[in-house]
């Protein structure tokens, strides 16, 4: 059987160039990496021998550069020789062949001061009108010496296909529609990290599915992905892979059957008001203000865009706020179109690059005389669908940014309705009316200051007493233990100063007795430095001596008597010895 090439992608990165041949369950792979070429060959799940041979742009380092294998694919990591050198193309070829996708996006990741960057995006853009002529697949008679070159190139056109639609899902083309039914393509094995609800993370075992087509978006463009069924099978996650979309799913679908594809439409929704609030508050911030949007994130439960300005006042977060809502009124529609990557007009689109693994057209959304942006997201066809837009102020942002805090439509009224109860709550719980309850809240605050600070001054007090009460105790000597609910670490080194015993082991401890709290151990050097970690150990924390002291955090106070036995043991040995 004649060779074939394996489909590669790659991404260009500031240090490195990522390659990744997609063959699935491959066997027989070998790859060389050399300082000016790539090559690579193994075979797939059906026997086909796969083989492909790159020249690389530029030099790299070969022995700097590593690969890894999964069920998918093959990712090479090659390390470039000359760091932050933007890689055009992969070749050093004036065309881009139909089999391999590649992505042009390569300064948005890249460190650098505006100018810099705006300079790249001409600079690609100037690449892209030489590059993206489109030839047919080179002839593979090098591979094989009975491969012929119309058979190869009918391969290409049967198995890689340049599809202009192809990332573009049925999602996409339709933000509203709820379910519809497709094909399934494949099903494979697969695993999903979450977190559980202790905290700690969980694998989970399931599968991978790839439909003809999906209804879910995957995760993309700082949009979550979307939660929905095939045929009623909860789908827990949904990840974007080049042309694709994988379902996780915890039971198995049967490659070729039909099946419906249903969408959580509350979760859908939500998440196309905030992205579309989004795109809405980007535009009107910079038109304003000059405020650029540097990233942006949708949050679970508010939404987050990134200003590249070290300050925004509350007098222009007001003006943002106003004039948004002013275009919610208006009924201003929103389009979706799709570009060429040599279209003209793509050039005149925001955007801060297109994904790492984007094949396909450039899909342009379009709030009508406000802003066309590129965007892979889900949105609302009109801006009155976006309801309200609310303004929660502002944060501080990294690297002298600043952080815009914004809910759009649903969420405005559940903020409102989670604060209508919490002030009716205040009201009847400070017995007045709403526009007192700071004050009230204040005047709270002061008197708890203050019975703190008597009931502080009392426990010192208190401290000292108990200090001398055990001094004088008829039980002195040997082990001497206290332990109290209330107190703090102050509170136990006052006891021990008031003692200042160095022939008694002084046990103290202060917390709940069923939970965590503080320890001390007091007394000769060399039985605390010997005793203070195996006591600690006990009680399941931690801590540190000094000069005849140890004292720390423990997480299980209810095992102070088998502390206290450690201590009694110890006592009785030295008195043995003695």
């Amino acid at each position: 059987m004649a060779r074939q090439h394996a489909r590669t992608l790659w991404y260009d990165r500031p240090k490195y160039v990522f390659m990744e041949f997609c063959v699935e369950d491959s066997t027989d792979v070998h790859v060389l990496i050399e300082d000016h070429r790539i090559v690579f060959s193994c075979k797939n799940a059906d026997g086909v021998e796969l083989y492909n041979e790159i020249e690389f742009y530029a030099k790299v380092n070969s022995k700097d550069s590593q690969d890894k294998h999964s069920s998918r694919s093959i990712t090479c990591f090659v390390r470039k020789w000359k760091e932050k050198v933007a890689w055009p193309r992969l070749t050093k070829e004036d065309i881009k062949p139909v089999w391999l996708s590649v992505d042009f996006d390569n300064w948005r990741d890249w460190e650098g001061d505006e100018e810099v960057e705006l300079a790249h995006v001409e600079h690609y853009a100037e690449l892209l009108k030489k590059v993206s002529t489109k030839r047919p697949p080179p002839a593979m008679d090098d591979l094989d010496d009975d491969s012929d070159s119309a058979d190869a190139t009918s391969f290409f056109a049967r198995a890689l296909p340049y599809s202009p639609a192809a990332m573009a899902f049925r999602c996409q083309r339709d933000s509203y529609a709820r379910e519809f039914t497709t094909t399934v393509v494949s099903c494979h094995p697969a695993e999903l990290q979450t977190e559980g609800s202790n905290g700690k993370k969980e694998v989970l075992s399931g599968f991978h599915v790839v439909l003809e087509d999906t209804l879910l978006f995957p995760e993309g463009g700082g949009q979550p992905d979307d939660r929905g069924t095939i045929n009623d099978i909860p789908v827990l996650r949904v990840t974007r892979r080049g042309e694709q979309a994988d379902h996780f799913t915890q039971t198995p679908l049967d490659p070729g059957s039909q099946v419906l594809v249903q969408v959580d439409w509350e979760r859908r929704f939500d998440h196309m008001q905030q992205h579309s609030g989004q795109h809405l508050i980007t535009a009107v911030a910079d038109h304003l203000f000059k405020l650029k949007t540097t990233s942006w994130e949708l949050g679970r439960f508010r939404s987050v865009i990134e200003l590249d300005s070290p300050s925004v006042t509350a007098e222009q977060v007001a003006a943002i706020e106003q004039s948004v809502n002013e275009k919610i009124r208006d009924q201003l529609p929103v389009n979706v179109q799709e570009l060429s990557l040599d279209d003209p007009e793509v050039e005149q689109v925001r955007g801060r690059g297109l994904p790492d693994d984007h094949a396909g057209p450039i899909r342009v959304v379009t709030i009508k005389g406000i802003d066309s942006n590129m965007c892979c997201g889900t949105h609302v066809s009109n801006l009155s669908d976006l309801q309200v837009i609310k303004m929660l102020g502002t944060e501080k942002g990294k690297k002298n940014k600043t952080n815009l805090i914004f809910l759009a439509g649903n969420r405005v009224l559940k903020w409102m309705g989670r604060s209508h109860g919490t002030e009716k709550a205040l009201t009847a719980l400070l017995k007045c009316g709403a526009e007192d309850h700071v004050e009230a809240v204040k005047k709270l605050q002061n008197s708890t200051k203050l019975l703190q600070k008597n009931n502080l001054s009392l426990l010192r007090d208190l401290a000292v007493h108990i200090a001398h009460s055990l001094r004088n105790s008829p039980d002195w000597g040997g082990v001497v233990v206290l332990h109290r609910k209330e107190g703090d670490s102050e509170f136990m080194n006052i006891i021990a100063n008031e003692i200042g015993s160095e022939e008694t082991l002084l046990f103290l401890t202060v917390g709940d007795e069923k939970g965590a709290g503080l320890f001390l151990l007091a007394g000769p050097p060399v039985a605390v430095e010997t005793l203070g970690p195996r006591v600690a150990e006990v009680l399941e924390g931690k801590g540190a001596g000094k000069k005849g002291r140890f004292q720390g955090k423990a997480t299980k106070m209810s095992r102070r008597p088998e502390a206290q036995a450690l201590l009694q043991d110890y006592i009785s040995t030295q008195s043995t010895k003695e």
